[in-house]
């Protein structure tokens, strides 16, 4: 795609809690885009009122988490009739609220861990029905944003007094012990499974981001050295995932693979992150398309879409 004198929003920052992660983001993406020859606007978005330079011909929409990934900001654009990169305001929004799109694995048939939705407040560690260990996880946040594995009942009262942070409600789901892992999906392109291996701990925004703070990391294996057998059948699950929630464009699907050898999908992200660490840029490159042609393959893609 020819990016040569094109107008190009790049939306960045947001409100909400991956606000670094995003700024970080726009300037790969940035950079990428000038080197193509585009004219690149760049717009720190910090809510609803935003404004656009003119002859915007596309938003590059990077922004992470609330207000970015939530369908919010595409609801937004859709009204003004901007064209912007990713899935739809609906898909967005089914993707980031983890109550709806775990129904919606349920129904589909895509495999993910046994859970339930708890309510915050009164019913307190009474409401749970799941024995330990578990995993319990704000509805709406990315990037691991306050996710709290439980070992012990004595763990349970701090877990849930975080997640009133972020809401009423929290998902609770069964932990399960295995790889894992992240497949990117471009287009139809399914892109080769990553393995994660946290150097300490869960894969938390610290071994996410170490930059961020200067500890954790993860080691990544991308492709991974799972058997042909086993690529096949985590890549299917994960464009089961992508396709169930109806996203358009792109996505990375986070999945883990028990000791049996059983893939379990946890969730979809329709922003996924492009930073320095970022694991959609390295699946994109061991399939053989680099950090600027990953840009515009979006773009064109994104281009493509009828909103």
């Amino acid at each position: 795609m020819d990016l040569t004198g094109r107008r190009i929003a790049l939306l960045k920052g947001g409100p909400g809690s991956e606000r670094a992660v995003s700024l970080e983001t726009a300037k790969g993406v940035g950079a990428a885009l000038r080197g193509m020859g585009a004219e690149v606007e760049e717009v720190d978005v910090v809510g609803p009122d935003f404004g656009l330079g003119e002859g915007c011909e596309v938003a590059f929409n990077v922004i992470h988490g609330t207000f970015g990934e939530d369908g919010e900001l595409q609801r937004i654009l859709e009204g003004r009739g901007v064209a912007y990169t990713g899935a739809g305001s609906a898909s967005s929004a089914l993707a980031f609220d983890k109550a709806r799109s775990k129904a919606a694995f349920v129904a589909a048939g895509v495999p993910t861990p046994a859970y339930q939705i708890l309510e915050l407040g009164e019913l307190g560690a009474e409401g749970l029905r799941m024995g330990l260990p578990l995993v319990m996880k704000p509805l709406c946040e990315g990037s691991s944003v306050g996710v709290h594995v439980v070992r012990e009942a004595g763990a349970i009262a701090g877990a849930l007094a975080d997640l009133a942070r972020f809401g009423g409600r929290a998902l609770v789901e069964s932990f399960i012990e295995g790889k894992e892992l992240t497949v990117g999906i471009l287009g139809d392109e399914v892109l080769p499974v990553i393995e994660i291996q946290p150097r300490g701990g869960f894969y938390d925004l610290a071994n996410k981001y170490p930059w961020m703070g200067g500890a954790g990391g993860s080691d990544y294996f991308c492709p991974s050295e799972l058997d042909e057998a086993t690529t096949a059948r985590v890549q299917a699950a994960a464009l089961a995932a992508h396709r169930a929630l109806g996203v358009e464009v792109y996505s990375r699907v986070d999945v883990l693979l028990d000791a049996a050898g059983e893939t379990q999908v946890l969730e979809v992200n329709t922003i996924p992150g492009m930073t320095s660490t970022s694991l959609l840029p390295k699946a994109a490159a061991a399939a053989g398309m680099g950090y600027a042609a990953l840009c515009a393959r979006i773009l064109e893609l994104s281009l493509r879409v009828k909103r």
